[in-house]
């Protein structure tokens, strides 16, 4: 019989809690009135004006709801959206598409189940989106008693 000889020694790693790699986060799947609410709240604590709600649910596929608001200038609508599509992506929205922010004079803000149409006011009126839908447009003192 020959005596026992060390070969090599076996290194064993063991990972703590802290350093062990976490599982993706699941996202939330939201309600599309739930996703309304949070886009509505959002736009509110940002002093959007004459936000207007349009329910698309059965009369088109691509959205359950569609809401139309103006910021005051490109600067504060290019901050809307940009917070917007952050609490978005907070709330579990994998994907938050988003056009017309390097003009930020009409910015499209696709959150799947609610589209975003953030105006310059003067933008907004020469296109009135809300009439296509058979809605009229805010008048001022609306959007005055909106943002008070």
């Amino acid at each position: 019989m020959t005596p026992l000889q060390e070969v090599g020694t076996i290194t064993t790693h063991t990972e703590t809690a802290a350093s062990a790699p976490r599982p993706a986060a699941v996202p939330q799947i939201l309600e599309p009135q739930d996703l309304k609410a949070l886009i509505e709240q959002s736009l509110d604590d940002d002093q959007a004006e004459g936000v207007t709600v349009i329910d698309l649910a059965g009369k088109t596929t691509f959205a359950d709801y569609m809401i139309v608001a103006s910021g005051r200038n490109t600067r504060h609508i290019g901050a809307m959206a940009a917070k917007l599509a952050e609490k978005l992506k907070q709330a579990g929205l994998r994907r938050v598409e988003m056009e017309g922010l390097e003009q930020a004079d009409w910015v499209l803000v696709d959150a799947g189940d609610v589209i975003v149409h953030l105006f310059k006011p003067e933008v907004r009126t020469f296109y009135n989106i809300e009439k296509m839908w058979g809605l009229d447009l805010p008048t001022p003192s609306d959007t005055a008693r909106l943002s008070a």
